[in-house]
């Protein structure tokens, strides 16, 4: 994955939205329970990478540039996704609701994508008004993606961490 690949943070950001949602996809269609669960746990460590690289470094350094409401409910939607993408990994593909948990999940993720992908109004589009370094912060933003990503593939990744809901 080239940096030159994305040409700010943003699209790097998209690129993410776009890996899961094609994720999002094939778990849909997959009939064979160990093949959901394959793609169920790619789809959580890829949201888990993603909403890490957001909340440590992209929310806090466009904080300013977005509505408060906005900002915050970033956070929340967060956290609801965590609590199911904890959930489904503690879990497995033998819980009774393992493919409800994973559509929840998917719709959950679709409705925060809209806001942050929202032409004129969305967190994205509020962040290309500002004058902040985009370029800059997806460098940032790809070099703790990698070693988040080598962190998986090593150890694995640790449950997701709540921010602004408590559990």
């Amino acid at each position: 994955m080239a940096k030159e690949e994305f040409t700010d943070a943003i699209m790097l950001l998209k690129h993410d939205h776009r890996t899961v949602e094609d994720l999002f996809s094939k778990f849909q269609k997959a009939q064979d329970k160990n093949k959901q669960w394959e793609l169920a746990q790619q789809i959580c460590n890829e949201l888990k990478i993603h909403s890490m690289i957001e909340e440590e470094i992209f929310y806090p350094e466009t904080k300013d540039a977005v509505e408060e409401d906005l900002y915050l409910e970033s956070y929340v939607e967060h956290d609801g996704a965590k609590v199911l993408i904890n959930d489904i990994m503690a879990n497995g593909p033998e819980d009774e609701f393992f493919e409800a948990k994973v559509t929840v999940l998917c719709e959950e993720i679709s409705h925060h994508v809209e806001e942050e992908e929202k032409p004129k109004e969305g967190y994205f589009a509020q962040v290309r008004e500002s004058d902040i370094d985009l370029k800059e912060m997806r460098d940032r933003l790809m070099a703790r993606k990698e070693e988040l990503l080598a962190l998986a593939e090593s150890e694995g990744l640790p449950p997701a961490k709540m921010k602004a809901v408590q559990v």
